[in-house]
């Protein structure tokens, strides 16, 4: 019976401790942070409806990316990433995800030829905060929060 209690009480320690992660601000389950701040939901809606406009075509309707991603196409180029959580996107803090979105791959990767479009002609910097937002609110809590800290280590936001 002592057995149970000390397994018990010591799931019961590491759960409290789990839970206080969680409940940091900006770490509550559902919460998503971008630069720092929460996104209200009407915003990752709007990331929503502005991914299936402006990405789905190319990072698949699911973010699930185009086929065989990790290998080059005929051009030398790489196929578009998933944006789910097998792919890379959550290494990366928001700052670069921002970046590479508005100005394009090459701009950000010196001499790096993409596919990807550069948006800052089709979206605004809010809009482009929105998709990336709604695209951090898919995936798994565990992925978010080590992009979370990825974001906010070494002033990467």
């Amino acid at each position: 019976m002592r057995r149970v209690y000390l397994l018990l009480g010591g799931l019961g320690l590491a759960g409290l401790i789990a839970g206080l992660f969680l409940l940091q601000p900006g770490k509550e389950p559902g919460n998503v942070t971008f630069l720092g701040e929460v996104v209200p939901p009407d915003r990752i809606a709007l990331g929503e409806t502005l991914y299936a406009e402006n990405c789905a075509s190319c990072h698949g309707v699911k973010l699930e990316g185009q086929p065989d991603w990790k290998t080059p196409l005929e051009s030398g180029r790489m196929p578009a990433p998933p944006h789910d959580a097998s792919g890379h996107t959550w290494h990366h803090a928001d700052r670069q995800l921002f970046d590479i979105t508005k100005r394009g791959l090459g701009a950000v990767v010196e001499g790096y030829e993409s596919d990807m479009p550069a948006f800052a002609d089709t979206l605004t910097d809010d809009q482009i905060r929105a998709v990336l937002a709604y695209i951090k609110s898919t995936w798994p809590a565990r992925e978010r929060a080590f992009q979370d800290d990825v974001s906010t280590s070494d002033g990467a936001r």
